[in-house]
């Protein structure tokens, strides 16, 4: 009986952790603000010249959505165990030093706890970081205040966990191609994507737009924060662990590369995170 309790108790954790990740990675974007797009062709973005963007992500107000949302989303705790329910004291007791911790440079984010959830295809699996409860509400407020900024940069074609995008809408695109006599198309996946993202270019790609290095350093930290993995720390020098609020905006950062080099060679595409679907009016080239 122990047993079987045992194995209910780890599967409901893993439910769980599950519904943190599509959360967090699905949910969130969903609802962020729609903010006016920016003209094509202008380069000229004022927002990223803000060299105080620290002080907006610790914003009061800010703070509170960051909370609010992680609240909503529910979700297991982290390595601290500190579960959503706890939070609201915690912060109440802890919100200044916090604060000051982070406006201050001082601030270490906690490991992630590793989970390992089935995918589709058998016996492969999709590996989340889980956050604490406390980095959850900090990368939900960076989240917030950075969202806005690089939906002003991302592609048109890009369909994954943004605000006012969705699947269907990548599917009805895929449509909408093949209608307009795109009869070929080439299915592409980026293997092992979060795990492999290089860091340290992926930091030189939002100091172009970021500008407090402040918040550079801080996102450097999540990135480098480590995993605890069946009670081992394990080093995170590459990759960006999936299961925060923070995982797929960094992601959407890095794959808009690819999504301005994709545009500037005239391809058509539709990109959802790491999946990407080409088409061709005419027979694929041998080189793709």
């Amino acid at each position: 009986m122990k047993v079987t309790e045992h194995g209910d108790k780890n599967r409901k954790l893993h439910r769980e952790d599950y519904l943190q990740m599509v959360s967090t990675e699905s949910k969130e974007y969903v609802e962020v603000l729609i903010h006016e797009k920016i003209a094509e062709n202008n380069h000229h973005i004022t927002d990223c010249q803000d060299a105080e963007l620290l002080e907006k992500i610790l914003d009061r107000n800010n703070l509170n959505k960051a909370y609010k949302k992680v609240k909503s989303n529910k979700g297991s705790g982290g390595i601290d165990k500190m579960s959503v329910d706890e939070l609201l004291t915690f912060l109440r007791d802890n919100k200044t030093t916090l604060i000051e911790q982070i406006r201050e440079g001082k601030y270490k984010p906690n490991p992630v706890r590793r989970v390992e959830i089935p995918k589709e295809e058998k016996g492969k699996v999709r590996k989340l970081g889980i956050p604490t409860v406390v980095d959850r509400v900090i990368q939900q407020a960076i989240t917030g205040v950075l969202s806005p900024i690089y939906e002003k940069q991302f592609s048109e074609n890009s369909y994954g966990f943004r605000p006012n995008k969705s699947a269907h809408g990548a599917l009805k695109k895929c449509k909408e191609n093949v209608d307009e006599g795109y009869a070929y198309v080439v299915d592409m996946d980026l293997e092992k994507f979060f795990d492999m993202v290089c860091q340290s270019k992926l930091i030189e790609i939002i100091s172009r737009t970021i500008k407090d290095n402040r918040v550079i350093s801080l996102i450097h930290k999540y990135l480098n924060a480590g995993v605890i993995n069946n009670g081992v720390f394990e080093k995170t020098e590459k990759g960006v662990p999936q299961g925060g609020p923070l995982s797929p905006l960094l992601s959407n950062i890095m794959l808009n590369e690819l999504d301005k080099e994709l545009t500037k060679r005239g391809h058509r595409y539709v990109r959802y995170a790491d999946d990407l679907y080409f088409v061709k009016a005419s027979e694929v080239p041998k080189e793709y």
